[in-house]
């Protein structure tokens, strides 16, 4: 059963959303820029890209939400992180970290932790062995390397967002969205969306508009999830290969409205 509080708060976010056009600074990676911009600027928001040292703070402080993604990672894109996020703390703008490749090579998870460490980091989104891999060596989490899919993961994903004081969120087939108290898991999405490059990283851009507009990270990441994966559901009644849905799924992002999302919703609290 899903719930309907929860589907109208993701039809009064989105609608809150499209009023306010927030802008959201990403210092993201290469691979996914362009789309990632032309998502949030389909959902209602200002994107900007920007990770020059010399004037991330300056831009983060125009910002309703800063989105940190580690996909194509450099050292000096892991300074321009640290500043702009430690600013984005300073004016209390809400920060999400999308950990791409942690746990896979020694920079990504060092640099993924030290951000977490350094910064308050409100939301954490990624697959189930990304989230993870952010467990300290201390962490009652501590040898669950091996678990990969978002059911597997939920009892240590509540341990991690308490040890992290922060809001997780494990997405896959079914998503799972854990503040270390309240469980919610969204069942919106399509196969076709793990053909396309990017659609993680675009659902954490998505949470980063949300997060601009709801000061509850937990609420904001549900509706935000469950906006992104009807999305997919509209765009796959259109097409059903990966070059055109690309394209469909940012047309679904920007026709969807109110009543279409409060109906479409597929929330389930825990």
């Amino acid at each position: 059963m899903f719930d309907g509080r929860m589907a109208q708060k993701a039809a009064e976010n989105l609608k809150k959303l499209r009023e306010e056009k927030p802008l959201v600074h990403n210092i993201t990676n290469f691979v996914v820029m362009n789309y990632t911009a032309n998502a949030l600027l389909a959902c209602g928001a200002s994107p900007v890209m920007a990770h020059a040292q010399e004037e991330v703070e300056d831009m983060v402080s125009f910002a309703g939400a800063l989105v940190l993604n580690i996909g194509t990672l450099t050292p000096y894109w892991i300074e321009s992180m640290l500043k702009a996020g430690k600013r984005a703390n300073e004016l209390k703008t809400p920060v999400i970290l999308d950990p791409v490749g942690s746990g896979a090579t020694k920079l990504r998870t060092e640099s993924a932790k030290r951000l977490i460490d350094e910064i308050e980091i409100s939301v954490v989104r990624g697959n189930a062995s990304e989230v993870l891999s952010l467990a300290h060596q201390d962490s009652r989490t501590k040898g669950v390397d091996s678990i990969h899919s978002v059911d597997d993961a939920a009892d240590a994903a509540v341990i991690l967002a308490n040890e992290l004081n922060t809001t997780l969120a494990i997405t896959g087939a079914v998503d799972l969205i854990t503040d270390g108290n309240l469980i919610y898991r969204v069942s919106n999405g399509h196969e076709l969306m793990g053909y396309v490059t990017g659609t993680g990283c675009t659902a954490t851009v998505i949470i980063g508009a949300f997060l601009a507009i709801d000061n509850n990270p937990v609420e904001a990441t549900t509706t935000a999830l469950a906006y992104f994966g009807f999305a997919g559901e509209k765009a796959a009644t259109h097409t059903d290969v990966p070059g055109s849905f690309q394209t469909a799924l940012l047309d679904a992002l920007y026709t969807i409205d109110n009543t279409q999302m409060e109906e479409g919703a597929k929330i389930q609290i825990q």
